[in-house]
């Protein structure tokens, strides 16, 4: 039997990160949309009839057309792993779209957690909760990365790590805009409270389970995205904080956006959400500090 075939869909960060991961291990293929600097990209219609496995390493909102111009080549075992972690243009999580797309045809998995693309290249441990239906396709993606340094933990719960991971980037913006102002290490405590409190309290609004946030999808992923000197979330809350207002944009950014615009939950129910949302979208309207000084202040008399 030959080796398994991967197909890695985007040549970015994360796809670099698989290269890494598993270029010596199974038939890697890389397709990237925009290829530059003499990469040469694999021809998605020779690659995906071959591929065992189909990792997205793409941003949700394109997820939707290229499952879509995969679906008529996929072989019926090949597997849709997604690492997006965001919204796309509907709203609609990388979960939501694969199910739409492909139902019950070809199976799909989500692969969320601390996993840093520059520490996996570098040989360093990452950490992912993987939601999926089925035990062999939980079997078959464990083994795809078995023997690596991307440590996998399963969880039947893909809506609750889903929006985990998703909200946590809105979250990890906070953490940055009080690291800016030099609130101390009390506040940070506090902020790490109060984000996974709503982080719970919004996931099961939206389907999952009670408690899924306290684990690699949300607090492991969170803890990382909000103090990691690499990460873009923290530097934006950071640049908030000191009244820089072009140039913000990211997932958790493009988040609160699709949450507003999609109405998926009311942002009023939720303090903290609701304070980095007004911050963002309206960053001039009163210093960053005074505003999250009244929130904490608030906090005592429910």
């Amino acid at each position: 039997m030959g080796k398994t075939r991967v197909l890695v869909l985007g040549y970015g960060e994360m796809g670099h990160a698989m290269q890494v991961l598993l270029g010596d291990r199974v038939q890697l293929d890389i397709w990237e949309k925009y290829p530059a600097g003499g990469f040469q990209s694999a021809v998605l219609e020779e690659a995906a009839p071959a591929a065992d496995l189909v990792l997205f390493c793409l941003p949700v909102s394109p997820h939707r057309e290229v499952v879509t111009r995969l679906l008529p080549l996929l072989a019926p075992h090949a597997i849709c792993i997604s690492i997006a972690k965001g919204l796309d243009e509907n709203g609609q999580t990388a979960a939501q779209v694969f199910a739409e797309v492909l139902g019950t045809r070809h199976p799909y998995a989500l692969l969320y957690g601390p996993m840093i693309s520059e520490e996996l290249r570098a040989g360093r441990y990452g950490f992912a909760q993987l939601g999926c239906a089925g035990k062999a396709t939980e079997q078959t993606v464990k083994e795809l990365f078995s023997g690596t340094r991307l440590l996998i933990e399963y969880s039947p719960d893909i809506t609750g790590i889903s929006w985990s991971v998703i909200l946590k980037n809105v979250y990890a913006m906070v953490f940055g805009m009080a690291d800016e102002l030099q609130m101390g290490d009390n506040v940070r405590g506090y902020l790490a409270v109060a984000s996974l409190r709503e982080l719970d309290q919004i996931v099961r609004r939206m389907g999952g389970a009670a408690g899924s946030p306290w684990h690699l999808a949300g607090l492991g992923d969170l803890v990382t995205t909000a103090t990691s000197r690499d990460s873009h979330h923290h530097e934006l809350g950071c640049r908030l904080a000191r009244g820089e207002v072009e140039g913000i944009e990211g997932e958790g950014v493009h988040t609160l956006q699709m949450v507003r615009r999609h109405g998926l939950f009311r942002e009023q129910d939720y303090p903290l959400f609701e304070l980095i949302c007004s911050i963002v979208s309206r960053p001039g309207e009163g210093k960053v500090r005074n505003r999250l000084e009244t929130f904490l202040k608030l906090q005592q008399h429910p």
